[in-house]
């Protein structure tokens, strides 16, 4: 089954227990996280998670613009659809590793996707994409924090330079391995517990390059990330946070039936979906109470085990 210890699977796995009784208790009432008189409570959880994700990402939470999402295709819909307002006669490159979802989008939003082509580590070839930025007008170019395939990194300090050079937006699609941002400055060195080998703690760091790309997020213009994939929830809660807040003005629409009750943004105000469940940022919000997003404390070291043992899992495929 599933839930078992030695099942291999793909995200297969149950949420923390904590966002389970949270969730559960939340949808007794069934908040809807669309306008304010929906769900107010959950409204003010949902903020309050969205600033914590910002700050792990290093966007100021004052300046930048966020909210949850049913699901990290959505979270990705909604950036692009950012991109091609900011940048309508232009494409949006993404990798050839690249979650297929950009690829689809494109097609939905009506924009061109320009395939990057990708090294043999799985990540983004720098040298296509300067190619394809010399052929043709790019306005996006959306880069991975951890495919779904392989888990590459790409080079994202790298691209940001070219961005430099080119002018053009970047979008980072982390809704894989956003979370492990929280590995790339950690400075206390961990204790070793009784199932760490000598060299736990050191095995499961990130490696150079994959740190500088996730402090390099700070300096992106969107990213995704998925709490219901490490960050323990259930499905679906996905995230979408924008560095300027000032896209905000492209979600503007008028809504009377909806909007009336109150002058404060309301959060459907800054999002494509209607209703939203309230159950989910009440799941998150409980769940980050217990589990911050820290490095050293939190659900920092819920990560670094995780990484320790996929790292073991490997070794031991590898040796077999």
């Amino acid at each position: 089954p599933f839930f078992h210890p030695n099942y291999a699977g793909q995200m297969l796995k149950p949420p923390h227990e904590i966002a389970l009784a949270a969730y559960a208790m939340a949808q007794r009432i069934n908040p809807n996280n669309h306008a304010l008189d929906g769900g107010p409570a959950t409204a003010a959880l949902e903020r309050e998670c969205v600033a914590r994700l910002a700050t792990m990402f290093g966007f100021d939470p004052d300046t930048s613009l966020g909210h949850l999402t049913s699901s990290g295709t959505i979270a990705n819909l909604e950036a692009l659809w950012i991109a091609r307002s900011l940048h309508p006669d232009a494409g949006i490159a993404y990798s050839a590793e690249s979650h297929y979802t950009h690829e689809r989008m494109c097609e939905v939003i009506g924009v061109r996707g320009v395939r990057i082509a990708a090294d043999a580590r799985g990540r983004m070839d720098l040298d296509d994409l300067r190619a394809k930025l010399e052929a043709e007008r790019i306005g996006t170019v959306v880069v991975a924090a951890g495919t779904t395939s392989l888990g590459a990194v790409d080079p994202i300090p790298a691209v940001l330079g070219l961005r430099a050079e080119y002018g053009f937006r970047v979008h980072v699609d982390a809704a894989y391995g956003g979370f492990f941002a929280l590995l790339a400055g950690s400075s206390k060195p961990q204790a070793a517990s009784p199932d760490d080998d000598s060299l736990g703690n050191q095995r499961s760091a990130l490696t150079t390059d994959d740190a500088a790309a996730f402090r390099a997020i700070a300096r992106c213009d969107s990213v995704v990330v998925d709490p219901h994939k490490h960050g323990l929830q259930p499905y679906g809660c996905g995230s979408v946070l924008f560095r300027d807040a000032t896209v905000g003005r492209f979600y503007k629409h008028d809504s009377p039936y909806t909007y009336f009750t109150s002058d404060d943004l309301h959060l459907g105000e800054i999002s494509l979906e209607c209703s939203r469940a309230g159950a989910a940022a009440a799941a998150f919000w409980a769940t980050l109470e217990c589990f911050p997003l820290e490095p050293d404390s939190g659900l920092g070291p819920v990560l670094r085990k995780t990484r320790l043992a996929a790292r073991r899992w490997a070794e031991m495929i590898e040796q077999s």
